[in-house]
């Protein structure tokens, strides 16, 4: 319920969790049939909740008895990929071991096919976990994450491991409303509120921002919520007055106009992706 948007995911998600009820009823009754494949390759833009969802998908799964753990073990490239003959199998095999009974989530899983390199090893990474996906796919659901292109091209070079994926779900952009839903959430989370005037101009950064580069979604969220908590708590330190609960919960006007946006220069963003591109590690 807390999933703000994602309308054509929470479907898909709604449609998977029913075949696997619907599966485990029959299985009740004697009707035997196979196991459907749950392999999921999510696609979309940095900060729409891939792996959000993919934790959300481990609790599931685990929970209507089609994985022992509720795990989700988070992977890039560099976790598989080693440096050298004879390092990169026993590396994939030691994060397929560790993910077997629940979800291995490979985040921006494209890194591993480098065509242009004939020295590398990815394709090596590659060939194990196509064979792990079939060996255990009955123990560890594979989700493989990254933008839609890329996810795309990877899978055309790669059909042996797009005819091993069963769900291919496209994550949209958020609209500003719903990313205003999402910064409420997160506000409340954390015992703040906004003022009135803060709501408003919290909204047109959210409109602001999101014409600039670099823009992550809920990620840019979280991240303009702790800049507005910094100067919040800047402005209440230098005002030396006594502090009220009231003071201290609530983000003002100015502790959100302050931000650069406003002044047409752009909002930095940590890149907080391994490999530089700012795609989901969330």
């Amino acid at each position: 319920r807390e999933l703000v948007g994602l309308v054509p995911v929470k479907e898909r998600i709604a449609e998977i969790a029913a075949l696997l009820l619907v599966d485990s009823a029959r299985r009740r009754f004697g009707l035997e049939s196979e196991r459907p494949n749950l392999h999921m390759s999510f696609t979309g833009s940095p900060g729409t909740g891939k792996t959000t969802v993919a934790l959300r998908m481990a609790s599931i799964l685990h929970r209507l008895g089609y994985i022992k753990k509720g795990q989700l073990i988070a992977v890039t490239r560099d976790d598989l990929v080693g440096q050298y003959v004879g390092h990169t199998a026993p590396k994939t095999k030691e994060a397929v071991k560790k993910a077997i009974g629940g979800v291995l989530f490979i985040d921006e899983a494209y890194y591993l096919h480098r065509p242009e390199n004939e020295r590398d090893y990815g394709q090596e990474a590659i060939e194990v976990l196509l064979q792990a996906m079939e060996t255990h796919r009955e123990e560890m659901v594979v989700v493989m994450a990254g933008y839609k292109k890329p996810m795309n091209d990877f899978f055309l070079a790669n059909p042996g491991m797009g005819s091993r994926i069963a769900h291919h779900i496209d994550f949209p952009d958020y609209t500003p409303d719903e990313l205003m839903g999402i910064a409420d959430l997160m506000i409340a989370r954390q015992t703040y509120e906004l003022s009135d005037g803060a709501k408003k101009a919290f909204l047109e950064y959210i409109e602001r921002r999101v014409e600039q580069p670099r823009f992550a979604h809920g990620r840019s969220i979280r991240n303009a919520i702790d800049r507005a908590r910094m100067r919040q708590a800047m402005r209440l330190f230098d005002s030396g007055a006594q502090l009220t609960k009231e003071d201290l919960i609530t983000l003002e006007d100015e502790d959100i106009r302050q931000s650069s946006v406003f002044s047409d220069i752009e909002e930095e963003e940590p890149d907080t992706s391994s490999n530089g591109s700012g795609a989901d590690g969330d």
